[in-house]
């Protein structure tokens, strides 16, 4: 099916992880698959919402996730909720959605199954009061959104942005898993924790 689509980007025995890039912000969106059961969820509707919602009947989407609240990463979101898809934010980022809506709230430590998968919310303020993380479970695949990228954090000079709690919160809550863990962040390339962790010094000193 991947190969099919063209949108393959990670697999294992359990799992598919599809990506396609999409807006004038080069977002990148991911579908999380269960291999077993075929059920999957959609995280970020950024945008381009045809595009998505082919990707979505192709793959067995039943859900949205959003990682946070602003603009670039919600576009989709009503052609989504029209077309019978729940769309899943934090209680901190709701408001940012604004009229577009939402249908239910992700907590901090909410495990989300797909299928047989396991994907656990980790609230990672700084970017956004509400950003959150997802963490598959068995398997070293960490979704980031604009919380954690390549060469550093999410920009904070964004309203309800800030430094020193984003830096708090990928020290505390990111890199605290295993240096292979491979980061999906909502832009941009993949990378690792371990390729990461060893700069947050540098970070804290340049101050972004």
């Amino acid at each position: 099916m991947g190969a099919t689509l063209g949108t393959l980007h990670y697999f294992d025995h359990n799992l598919e992880v599809h990506r396609v890039v999409v807006g004038p912000y080069a977002n990148n969106v991911f579908v999380v698959r269960c291999k077993h059961t075929g059920d999957a969820v959609l995280i970020d509707a950024a945008n381009e919402h045809e595009r998505l919602l082919d990707l979505c009947r192709a793959l067995g989407v039943r859900r949205v996730l959003e990682t946070h609240g602003h603009f670039d990463h919600i576009q989709a979101i009503p052609a989504m909720r029209e077309a019978g898809y729940e769309v899943a934010v934090t209680p901190a980022d709701a408001g940012m959605l604004g009229d577009l809506g939402y249908d239910v709230y992700i907590d901090d430590a909410q495990v989300i199954e797909v299928g047989r998968l396991r994907l656990h919310a980790i609230h990672n303020p700084g970017h956004t009061p509400g950003s959150v993380s997802f963490k598959v479970e068995d398997a070293p695949l960490l979704f980031t959104g604009d919380t954690l990228f390549p060469g550093g954090p999410g920009a904070t000079h964004f309203p309800g942005g800030d430094f020193a709690t984003i830096i708090e919160s990928i020290d505390s809550r990111l890199f605290t898993f295993p240096g292979n863990t491979v980061v999906l962040p909502g832009h941009g390339a993949d990378t690792a924790i371990s390729v990461e962790r060893p700069h947050l010094d540098e970070w804290i000193a340049r101050g972004w």
